[in-house]
């Protein structure tokens, strides 16, 4: 056994399957494709699940790939202990029904024993205790010693995951040696101990469930097997954990010198090195397949091991941003397996710096704001299980201040204390029912992959690429989720065809509309999807007659509404590269959505584009549109589509052969959507609108064609309508009427100014009277409605100039909030009191939060009925200020 890299260990297991004839495949992006039940990639066969369901054909019968995957069920273990991590990749071969347990078991005993050399006797065999097939091929057809395999149960040796395939499975172990051992008499196989690391799984999928304990044998069986690649790194590099494998130990070396600290020499200093080692990894192998930070599904995951790796920076003491430098060093150690890093490299390194910039400006307060409040929890004389924080003061933290509440639960851990997540969840569930637009879902095609599976092996044929029309036989139909033999007018349904014109939904472009006619039978199109199979789904309202399976019919496009929507879908392209243009080549295409009436296009960015910057967007687009330039469109091989510089979708993962859009040589795509054949027929580009989607991503809503003509039309409606409102005969005159109204408003919000401050001034005057004697101090309060927070701000510096002795409370209520500033002069400063202190106890019985200097100091609160309630208790607060000093 020599020491190999883990980069030599990938390629060895890839070619060593290759030449057992096995085609091999690209990993896929961390997003799955077409898989709703999955938020990322989380195993090695988890891109291939639709091969082995039969939902699609697999390129080859035999593959072999290393995928890489993420998991975060255990995101608060990753760093507490040197097993756990997010991201790792997994080694597979597979078989679709075409190999079995022999050839399995054969290629994996040559590869660890001849490849990889691993001593024959510290390797060790588990097997499904009732398969007695395997155990008898492991012995007398591979060759392994009998005494060196384990039968175990259902639990550990037989895969199932409910209906469905499903078979026992067979796996390798590495003896690490005694001195890694529990010293228990029953230490083996299976043991929690550190010294059998099982490092291969062998799953053979030989029965189809029915998940209520009945196994049907398939005809085909199947092989899935999955070995961790760090996990047989660490094995052939002799240590003890993943962070310690050539690759991943370079990344946290260059951690460890940012923060000028030595792996091994601290256990809480190891603890972050390990957290950030692993999360860096995981995030920059999710933005590099198109994943972006938000508050929702993937993106909340990226953005929370961004800021857990951002938080544990601080506790090393790196206070600045730091985890776009070290992301580099996973490109470095990476690049050659997945070079798409190092393309994206640029789009990476920003992602990464923004997302620590901006958690750099709510960590501090939200790390304050914590630590007051676990103050005064321990502040308190409370048993250990009474140490909780509130439900509320958790969720107005993450509502408030943005901070994560995975980050305040780690936080109180460490300090010993609870959070109460039943009143937490109940804070979530009521903002989210308020967030929450109701909105029906039409063409619901939730039954799809149920009520379709006998048409598995059936694909439609897609000719709308060149026609509009076509005559077409009707394979099925759906209504109500069930198929059915006829639909009569009047009835909503899907029908199926085996040829098409219509586009289906995909890529961003809306399906078509149109007719589907027989004889005097209509069925109206409304939408088109296609399955995953392939199928072509029509969905629409039977408009007259009736149809019934079989029918031959005529399938018919509206071409209005589709040219609309190639005129759209043509600028979406012509923006891509303006983008580019004028932004950089940090740009990508983040989502879009065309339609006839809108182009929209989301792409990577991070500050909203200047107005000038929009000006030379839509400049550059109209004059590409002007050129009249052809719109070619060719299929090729991915390879020869990247030679003529196309650009892909971000993170997304291509066929062998692509459909490549070419305008002119300006704009190069892969993309299957529908085109105009020139762009001058585009005929005008407008934008409507620039704005943010989430952090890094902006959008650009767009017209063209006669929309722009509807925007115009609708611009000069308004001008009109304003017009005549100020009583203007020619809108020309607009620009010098607003003008001159708001001068005037101006001059009139200067008047209210002053003489807000008259008032302002005779109130404090009265004030000054009313003041009562609180421990050789001065204290008043008044409270305003309508006077803005400015005003008392006024009023307060001229208390602190005119009454040193004095400690004052002023409120002004708007609407259902108050805001509430306290000031307290210099020689009742002397005394004890601190404006700042004062302000946070009077808000806190409130429902409000405030602070400052010891001077000046303001705040907020929401319980406005208990302003009263709490006046009467700042006398004593004062009392206690004075007799601490």
């Amino acid at each position: 056994m020599e020491w190999t890299g883990l980069n030599d260990l990938r390629e060895k297991f890839l070619k060593f399957y290759e030449s057992k004839g096995h085609v091999i495949l690209q990993s896929a992006p961390l997003v799955p494709k077409d898989d709703a039940s999955l938020l990322l990639i989380n195993s090695g066969m988890a891109p291939l699940k639709k091969y082995f369901l039969g939902v699609e054909t697999p390129p080859a019968r035999r593959a072999t790939s290393c995928q890489k995957c993420i998991r975060t069920p255990d995101i608060e273990r990753v760093g507490k202990t040197a097993r756990h991590g997010t991201y790792f990749e997994m080694l597979g071969n597979f078989s679709f029904g075409d190999y079995f347990k022999h050839e399995a078991t054969k290629w994996a005993w040559e590869f660890i024993t001849q490849e990889l050399k691993l001593p024959v006797d510290r390797i060790w065999v588990s097997v499904y205790e009732d398969d007695d097939e395997t155990v008898d091929i492991w012995v007398n057809e591979v060759g392994v010693d009998p005494s060196h395999i384990v039968r175990l149960g259902k639990e550990d040796n037989f895969w199932e995951i409910g209906s469905g395939p499903c078979g026992p499975c067979s796996e390798l172990y590495f003896d690490r040696g005694e001195e890694y051992g529990c010293g228990k008499p029953t230490c083996g196989v299976g043991c929690d101990c550190d010294r059998y690391v099982e490092f291969w799984n062998l799953v053979f999928s030989q029965f189809d469930s029915d998940g209520e304990g009945h196994y049907t044998p398939m005809e085909h069986p199947n092989i899935d097997t999955g070995m961790g690649l760090e996990r047989i790194a660490c094995i052939m590099q002799g240590v003890n954990n993943l962070f310690e494998v050539d690759t991943v130990q370079r990344i946290m070396k260059h951690i460890a010198g940012i923060a000028g600290v030595e792996y091994g020499q601290d256990e809480k200093t190891d603890v972050s090195l390990r957290v950030i080692t692993d999360h860096i990894r995981s995030t920059t192998f999710m933005i590099g397949d198109g994943v972006v930070p938000t508050n929702e599904g993937r993106g909340y995951v990226l953005r929370r091991l961004l800021r857990r790796a951002a938080r544990h920076g601080r506790l090393l003491g790196i206070h600045e941003p730091f985890l776009y430098k070290v992301c580099e060093t996973v490109i470095a150690e990476n690049e050659k397996a997945y070079p798409e890093l190092r393309e994206n490299q640029d789009y990476i390194v920003k992602v990464i710096h923004n997302e620590e910039e901006r958690f750099a400006k709510t960590i501090d307060q939200g790390m304050e704001l914590l630590g007051d409040l676990i103050d005064r929890i321990e502040a308190e004389s409370l048993s250990e299980e009474e140490k909780i924080l509130s439900g509320e003061q958790a969720f107005k933290l993450y509502d408030t201040f943005g901070f994560p509440i995975d980050l305040t639960r780690e936080i109180l851990e460490e300090r010993h204390i609870g959070l109460n997540e039943e009143e937490f969840t109940r804070y979530m569930n009521e903002q989210k029912e308020r967030a929450r637009a109701a909105r029906a879902a039409m063409g619901d095609v939730s039954w799809e992959e149920d009520i379709l599976a006998p048409f598995k092996d059936n694909k439609t044929e897609f000719v709308g690429y060149t026609e509009s029309e076509s005559d077409a036989k009707i394979l099925a139909m759906v209504m109500d989720g069930q198929l059915v033999d006829s639909i009569s007018e009047g009835d909503s349904a899907t029908i199926l065809l085996n040829r098409t014109p219509f586009y289906a939904e995909s890529g961003g472009q809306v399906g078509d509309m149109g007719l589907i006619l027989g004889g005097k039978c209509v069925f109206k199109v409304m939408d088109c999807k296609k399955s995953a199979s392939g199928l072509y789904m029509h969905i629409g309202v039977m408009a007259s007659g009736m149809f019934t399976t079989g029918d031959e019919v005529h399938a018919s496009v509206s071409m209005a509404r589709r040219r609309a929507i190639m005129r759209n879908h043509t600028a979406a392209h012509l923006l891509q590269e303006a983008l580019r243009e004028v932004l950089g080549n940090h740009v990508h295409q983040a989502g879009s959505y065309v339609d006839e009436a809108v182009c929209r296009f989301d792409f990577s960015h991070f500050s909203a584009m200047t107005p000038e910057e929009l000006d030379r967007v839509e400049y550059l687009v109209n004059d590409m549109i002007l050129s009249s330039m052809d719109v070619k469109v060719a299929e090729m091989s991915i390879e020869e589509a990247k030679a003529t510089g196309a650009m892909a979708l971000f993170g997304e993962k291509y066929g062998s052969v692509v459909r490549v859009v070419n305008m002119g040589g300006r704009s190069i795509e892969l993309c299957g959507g529908t085109h105009v054949a020139n762009t001058g027929n585009v005929g005008l580009f407008k934008i409507v609108k620039e704005s943010s989607v989430a952090a890094g991503v902006r959008r650009i809503e767009a017209v063209t064609g006669r929309g722009v003509l509807r925007l115009i039309d609708t611009a000069n409606a308004t001008l009109l309508e304003a017009s005549s409102n100020l009583k203007l005969s020619n809108p020309a005159e607009l620009v010098a009427k607003t003008a001159a109204i708001t001068a005037e408003l101006k001059a009139k919000d200067k008047e209210i100014e002053r003489l807000t401050q008259k008032l302002a001034d005779v109130q404090v005057d009265g004030l000054f009277g009313s003041a009562q004697e609180i421990g050789g101090v001065k204290f008043a309060m008044a409270g305003f409605t309508g006077t803005k927070p400015d005003a008392l701000k006024t009023m307060a510096d001229r208390i602190k100039e005119q009454a040193p002795n004095m400690v004052a409370l002023l409120y002004t209520v708007v609407g259902e909030k108050a805001s509430i500033v306290a000031v307290c002069g210099k020689e009742a400063q002397g005394k004890g009191l601190h404006a700042g202190k004062l302000i946070k106890e009077f808000t806190a019985l409130v429902g409000g939060s405030g602070g400052g200097r010891p001077d000046v100091a303001m705040g907020g609160a929401s319980e406005i009925l208990k302003l009263d309630e709490a006046a009467a208790k700042v006398p004593q607060i004062i009392e206690k200020m004075v007799k601490t000093k």
